[in-house]
């Protein structure tokens, strides 16, 4: 298994334009919600903050948009380090799920998920930001174990 310390040291594996152009694509999508988070759609966020969450709802979607504009402007502006800003942009998919699967659990409305049913389908989607995260960053190939 590779560390982190050596995927941040090592040099990122070959990218290609279809990478660049999804990574690009994620990260100007990031920064976009992350300044949804704090300013347009900041109600509708706090819809899919858990009622259990232990941190202020408010403070949660402030916290989460700003972390959404530091990864996103990360993964356009600091591409050396894109498979470990595609480890973290992962871990951070994971770890907002809980907050989609309390929207569909708690049956609050938010951005049109107004029933169960458009609630279920979304939280499909989350893995599929993973997988856009791992691949476009060359995340997936860099864990891979070399073959020497």
């Amino acid at each position: 298994m590779t560390s982190l310390s050596t995927l941040v040291r090592a040099d990122p594996p070959a990218d290609s334009l279809p990478r660049m152009l999804a990574r690009v694509g994620l990260g100007l999508g990031l920064v976009f919600a992350g300044i949804g988070h704090l300013t347009f759609s900041r109600e509708e966020f706090q819809a899919q903050v858990p009622s259990w969450f232990p941190v202020d709802t408010d403070i949660t979607v402030l916290a989460s948009g700003a972390v959404e504009i530091a990864l996103g402007s990360s993964l356009v502006v600091l591409p050396r380090y894109r498979v470990v800003l595609g480890l973290v942009a992962a871990a951070f998919f994971v770890a907002v799920f809980p907050g989609n699967l309390a929207q569909w659990l708690e049956h609050k409305d938010g951005f049109g998920l107004d029933t169960d049913t458009k609630r279920l389908v979304r939280l499909f989607f989350q893995p599929v930001l993973v997988a856009w995260a791992l691949w476009s960053t060359g995340a997936f190939r860099a864990l891979r174990p070399r073959r020497d």
